[in-house]
């Protein structure tokens, strides 16, 4: 088990031990020497289990005072910092999915894409553009460009349903670890963002997303068409 695998466990049992009240909120953690002896890891592996619950907000690290746990704030619905599948973010604004419509075409790549991607414009590229639907209505229009080079006959060898990035991962082999998002307003006349503009009140925010590998390689480019009216984004903001 590696360092940082280590530090997670770590982390865990420490969560645990506050969920269970042994330590309280406002209540001063033991030494990091005496933490790391009871949880028999050495000190670097519990301070790394410790950075893990302050970036969470689980506990406050004043330097040369001590280590506090604090009341976590709130969740944050759709944050954008961890990395959802389509389906994960329809479920979480309390819609039920229904039918979506798929095409997947081998084309050229478009110049923004293959700039993203870093491969030339006109290499070959799977489109694969998907209307999803919830409650009867388009909520989400995807348009992904995975390059030819990379998955080599996959996507027709394989036929796709699903979530792409689960689909990806366990069909294709390949496993997508984070993503650069680019949040967007589209013009009116983008065809795509039209096909979204169900209701006078309906406006619409555009996700360019390019998603990397376990090695930071790029894998695809994702623009994702979402109904403001639906999906709302929330960052927490620190200073």
């Amino acid at each position: 088990m590696n360092a940082n695998s280590k530090s997670m466990q770590v982390k865990q049992q420490l969560m645990e031990l506050i969920d269970q009240g042994v330590y309280r909120v406002g209540e001063q953690l033991p030494s990091e020497i005496q933490m790391s002896k009871q949880f028999q890891v050495s000190r670097e592996t519990f301070r790394g289990a410790l950075k893990m619950l302050e970036e969470e907000g689980r506990i406050l690290v004043k330097h040369g005072v001590g280590t506090f746990v604090i009341r976590p704030l709130p969740p944050i619905k759709s944050t954008l910092e961890r990395l959802y599948s389509s389906g994960e973010m329809i479920r979480s604004a309390n819609l039920t999915e229904s039918e979506s419509m798929i095409s997947l075409t081998k084309s050229p790549c478009p110049e923004e894409a293959a700039e993203r991607l870093g491969i030339a414009a006109g290499d070959a590229v799977y489109i694969l553009k998907r209307i999803r639907k919830a409650n009867d209505e388009p909520v989400m229009l995807s348009v992904n460009y995975l390059p030819a080079a990379r998955f080599g006959e996959g996507f027709e060898q394989h036929t796709f349903s699903g979530s792409l990035l689960k689909f990806v991962e366990d069909t294709l082999g390949v496993t997508i670890n984070r993503a650069d998002t680019e949040i967007a307003v589209p013009l009116h006349i983008d065809r795509n963002c039209q096909q979204l503009l169900q209701h006078p009140h309906t406006t619409v925010l555009l996700l360019k997303q390019l998603h990397y590998d376990e090695g930071n390689q790029p894998v695809f480019y994702s623009q994702d068409y979402m109904r403001n009216d639906v999906f709302t984004f929330h960052l927490r903001r620190t200073r």
